[in-house]
Formats: structure tokens, sequence, C-alpha cells
């Protein structure tokens, strides 16, 4: 169980707790609040052009959140977060990745499970320039 404070960034506080904790494959689960200024990865501009320019979503109010997501190992063998998130406020909604900056706002509750006797890893796919799971037993 992890508790997030308000001002925290969700993927670096995340990845920061993984590796503290010795932490190398897991999912996650979280729920709560995000703060004005938070961005999000909202889509690439062109789906199918190569290379991929992302999309970003600055968020200009505090939002409800829901999420989840993956961590695994990268390249390096950092834990490497990817979850995505729905926020919204009043009646609209927004869907995106967490990794453009999501700020907490008061806090965040989260769920790590941890993933045993697993090697997958994320690594760098030349083609889309993302880190890809590679599912490895």
């Amino acid at each position: 169980m992890v508790r997030l404070e308000d001002g925290d960034i969700i993927h670096e506080s995340l990845e920061r707790f993984a590796k503290e904790n010795e932490i190398r494959r897991a999912q996650v689960i979280a729920l709560g609040a995000l703060d004005t200024g938070s961005q999000l990865v909202v889509g690439p501009k062109d789906g199918r052009a190569s290379p991929v320019v992302p999309m970003r979503l600055c968020l200009d109010q505090p939002r409800e959140i829901t999420g989840v997501g993956t961590i695994f190992p990268d390249a390096r063998g950092e834990p490497s977060l990817h979850m995505h998130i729905a926020t919204g406020r009043g009646e609209g909604t927004v869907t995106g990745c967490v990794r453009a900056g999501v700020v907490v706002w008061n806090v965040v509750e989260v769920v790590v499970t941890e993933i045993l006797e697993n090697g997958s890893v994320r690594a760098m796919d030349p083609e889309t320039g993302f880190e890809m799971l590679d599912p490895r037993p």
C-alpha cells in the first residue's frame, strides 16, 4: 500500500517506491485526485505516423482519478511504470498516460501487487521509440 501526498508526481513516486522496496515487477491500481497543471499523454497526433508524435493535455483544475498500470524493469534494470488513468470533473472525462507528469492533489491511494517468478522487461522498440513490454517467462 502506498499513499501519495499532495504535490507528489505519480510516476516518479511509484518508481522510487519500487526501487527502494526492491520490487522489480508489479501491477498497480490507484485512486484519488490530480492537481492543476498535471499533464497526460492522450494519444499520438497521427496513429500511423512514424516517428510517433505524442499529444499532451495540460489539465487546468483538480480532478478525480482512477488508474491501472504495471511496473517492469527497463533496459538499465530500473523500475519503469506504465499507467493510464481516467480523470474527470463534473461531466467531462479524459483518459491518458501519466508519464508526462501527473501531480497529486491531496492524496492518491495505490495498491501495488508484486509479480514474482517472472522475467518480463521493458525493451526499446526501434520502430515506435517506445519501451515495450517483452513478456518473458
